[in-house]
C-alpha cells in the first residue's frame, strides 16, 4: 500500500486536498492510504522516516512561518525516497521550473487557480501513479492482487511469508514482508495460482518455499526470513527438505 502526504499551509486548502484524495482512493478502489496531512514539514519528514518505503506526496512550495519551503522538503523527501511520487500543488504557475533546478523529478506541477482544477490535477495524478505502478509490475516483478473489501492489494509475490487459513471459516491471512491481511478464499485454489514456489506443508499453510530460512525437525516448524513461524505436517517433511 502507498502513503500519501499532503503538506499544506492552508488549513482549508489542506482538508479539501485530503477530502478529494480519500474519495478518489475509495472510488477507484487505489491500494493508497492518507499517512499524514499537515502544514509543517518537520512532520511529514518524521512521518516520513518512521514509515520508510515509496510514498506519495503532495507539497505546496510556499509554507508559511516554516524554515522549510516545499522544495527544500522535496529534496529531503528525495533522500529519504528516492522512489517517491512528488506532486507541487500552488499557487504560482511561474516556480515550476525550480523543480528541475533542485532535480525533484516531480510527477506534477497543479497551479490552484481553482478549486474545480485542483481537484482535477488531484485525481488525475493518482490515476498516472497507478498506471507507472502497473507498468513497472509488469516489467520486473510478479505481482499477487486480490480485492479486500473495496480496495483491491498488489502484492509482489517474493515478498510473501506464506498464506494461512483461519480455522471454521474461509479466511485467508496473508502474511508478507511489510503487509498482513486477510481476504475470502481457499489454500487449495491459491496453490494452483501461485505455481510450484508455494507448497502446501500442512492443511493450514501455503509457504513460500524461497522465503523460508531453516526447518525445526522436532517440533515440524518452519521459520521464515522475516522471522514468522509456520507448521508442517509430518508427511511434507521429504518435500520441505528436497524443495530446500
Amino acid at each position: 500500500m502507498l502513503s500519501v502526504y499532503i503538506c499544506e499551509d492552508e488549513e482549508e486548502v489542506r482538508r479539501i486536498q485530503r477530502e478529494c484524495l480519500e474519495k478518489q482512493i475509495m472510488i477507484q478502489g487505489y491500494d493508497m492510504e492518507i499517512a499524514l496531512c499537515s502544514g509543517r514539514p518537520g512532520e511529514i519528514l518524521e512521518a516520513v522516516e518512521k514509515n520508510p518505503g515509496r510514498g506519495i506526496y503532495f507539497l505546496d512550495v510556499e509554507l508559511k512561518g516554516e524554515e522549510m519551503d516545499g522544495f527544500a522538503l522535496g529534496r529531503e523527501i528525495r533522500r529519504l525516497d528516492p522512489r517517491g511520487f512528488i506532486i507541487y500543488v500552488t499557487a504560482y504557475g511561474n516556480l515550476a521550473f525550480e523543480t528541475f533546478r533542485y532535480h525533484l523529478e516531480a510527477l506534477d506541477y497543479i497551479v490552484k487557480e481553482s478549486m474545480e482544477k485542483m481537484e482535477e490535477g488531484l485525481g488525475k495524478s493518482l490515476s498516472v501513479i497507478t498506471e507507472r505502478m502497473r507498468a513497472e509490475q509488469g516489467e520486473h516483478r510478479e505481482f499477487f492482487s486480490v480485492k479486500v473489501m473495496d480496495v483491491v492489494k498488489h502484492v509482489p509475490i517474493d515478498e510473501i511469508m506464506f498464506f494461512e487459513a483461519a480455522p471454521g471459516t474461509h479466511r485467508i491471512a496473508l502474511h508478507g514482508v511489510n503487509d498482513w491481511f486477510d481476504f475470502i478464499g481457499s489454500l487449495r485454489e491459491l496453490g494452483g495460482q501461485l505455481g510450484s514456489r508455494f507448497l502446501r506443508t500442512h492443511r493450514a499453510y501455503l509457504v513460500n518455499v524461497e522465503q523460508i530460512a531453516e526447518l525445526d525437525l522436532k517440533d515440524r516448524e518452519i521459520r521464515m526470513k522475516n522471522g514468522e513461524r509456520c507448521l508442517f505436517a509430518r508427511n511434507m517433511k521429504g518435500a520441505l527438505l528436497e524443495r530446500m
